[in-house]
């Protein structure tokens, strides 16, 4: 029976590039055949991305996370990249962006916070550190929620506190992180001590990619009736997004040097600063007043571009960072 099961989830496994494209361009045709299932669809995000996020806790055993903290030079590497080099990145660009608030600051959201979903999925596919970067995630998600206010200060200057409120943060860290690694830590203690358990938990793992997949329809899907007369602002975006991952391979590279990361840990590091959460932040944009309602669809530009170039980066990186240049394994 789960040689029967395991057949549909190999395969989903093995294309999920093509799924995840897929379910992005079903989503933007039906935002634009059905505009007025956008507002159903935006209401949709937060149980759908909660879920997903449960699913992708529930790959991160808790004994594991203890072990990784252990693993100082690539959670040291990790950080430096997300924290350190990715802020600079984005210093340099953001006074080249539009001058409308509202596309700055979704460009701010997404940049500034690291993924914690999907990139551990094509860090997997060239050859990266999947484990790593699964045990390195709580500690990503805690990092970057704490230091988004600051850098959004330091960016936007002392304005910031009448553009966004602290509250949507608050609840997006409680919904979005604090409650499904709760319920899936949970969820592994009893997979350890009950067969029941056990078998709930694979069967949850299990609709990884359909989860992704079903969370980029609806993300798509919900914000393409919103470009109306921001399109241009919005295609403005799109070169910065670029130039960001071509800028990001080479400095995840360098960063991964200076700590002398063997080759598979060395990737992970390259995708990780790569790599943007914006399904996570998203409702921290949708939660902007209504004239700044263009950063989310900002942010879903976003998506649409790394996407596209982590079809790109799971070709080229095992190129820059080959087996050969490992120095030490960690």
């Amino acid at each position: 029976m789960s040689q029967e099961r395991s057949g549909p989830v190999e395969r989903m496994e093995r294309h999920q590039i093509a799924v995840y494209l897929g379910a992005m361009a079903a989503g933007a045709l039906t935002g634009w055949a059905a505009p007025a299932a956008g507002p159903g669809l935006e209401h949709a995000i937060n149980p759908v991305l909660g879920v997903l996020l449960f699913v992708t806790f529930l790959q991160v055993p808790a004994a594991e996370l203890v072990r990784s903290l252990r693993d100082g030079r690539f959670l040291s590497a990790a950080l430096v990249v997300n924290f350190v080099v990715v802020p600079l990145v984005v210093a340099a660009m953001f006074v080249l962006l539009p001058a409308d608030q509202a596309v700055r600051i979704g460009v701010l959201l997404v940049l500034l916070c690291p993924c914690v979903d999907y990139v551990i999925v094509f860090s997997g596919l060239a050859g990266g550190s999947a484990r790593r970067l699964l045990a390195a995630t709580p500690l990503l998600l805690v990092a970057q929620m704490l230091l988004l206010p600051g850098f959004l200060y330091l960016f936007m200057g002392p304005d910031l506190a009448d553009i966004v409120e602290t509250g949507p943060f608050v609840e997006a860290f409680a919904v979005l992180i604090v409650v499904p690694l709760a319920l899936a830590w949970a969820l592994q203690a009893w997979a350890a001590r009950r067969p029941a358990g056990r078998r709930v938990s694979d069967a949850a793992t299990a609709t990884m990619v359909p989860l992704m997949a079903a969370t980029l329809l609806v993300v798509v899907a919900s914000q393409v009736p919103k470009l109306g007369a921001g399109l241009t602002d919005v295609a403005a975006v799109v070169p910065f997004y670029v130039a960001f991952l071509v800028v990001m391979a080479f400095a995840g590279k360098a960063v991964a040097r200076v700590f002398r990361l063997d080759a598979p840990a060395s990737r992970a590091v390259v995708f990780s600063g790569a790599t943007r959460n914006s399904l996570v932040v998203l409702p921290l944009a949708l939660a902007l007043p209504d004239a700044l309602s263009v950063a989310a669809v900002v942010v879903v530009t976003q998506t649409l571009v790394e996407v596209l170039g982590m079809v790109a980066y799971v070709r080229l990186v095992p190129r820059l960072v080959p087996d050969r240049e490992a120095t030490v394994t960690v």
